[in-house]
């Protein structure tokens, strides 16, 4: 099976680490798609795991936390740390913060983040799938205008 460069980019802004910061600039550099294609493909890519995190990470989380006495203790963990930590934030800003969250063309920030973060704070599936696509809409736009030089993030 021959992977094409639009098949390709989708791949690529599928994955945790690289997301839209690595498909838009490869689709973009490397493939030499137009400016849509690439910013598009990117974008869904981006957000097809998301309906997958948000679908399947409760059922998952709850099943481990059932059967297993470790990662009980270390979801417990993670949503205390984690509410006590960005709780404020998520207060003030509302559903604005996770937008921001995965809007923000970073490491550590994303679509993948995205979806955590609204699970942890029990943001629903749905709403937080139209806030998270919204974010990785806006991450796209910056990510293709920085890689065609139209604007600078390292100022």
């Amino acid at each position: 099976m021959i992977l094409t460069p639009e098949i390709k980019t989708i791949l690529v802004a599928a994955t945790p680490i690289f997301e839209l910061r690595g498909a838009i600039p490869l689709a973009l550099g490397v493939y030499k798609l137009s400016f849509w294609s690439a910013y598009g493909l990117a974008v869904m890519g981006n957000v097809i795991p998301v309906f997958f995190i948000l679908w399947l990470l409760e059922t998952v989380s709850n099943f481990l936390s059932r059967h297993f006495y470790f990662f009980n203790r270390f979801f417990a963990w993670l949503f205390e740390r984690t509410r006590d930590h960005h709780k404020h934030s998520f207060e003030r800003w509302e559903t604005l913060a996770l937008v921001i969250l995965v809007a923000i063309p970073l490491p550590l920030t994303g679509a993948w983040t995205g979806a955590l973060a609204a699970f942890v704070f029990g943001i629903p599936a749905k709403k937080a799938f139209l806030l998270i696509t919204a974010g990785v809409m806006i991450a796209g736009a910056i990510v293709t205008l920085a890689t065609l030089g139209i604007i600078n993030l390292f100022i």
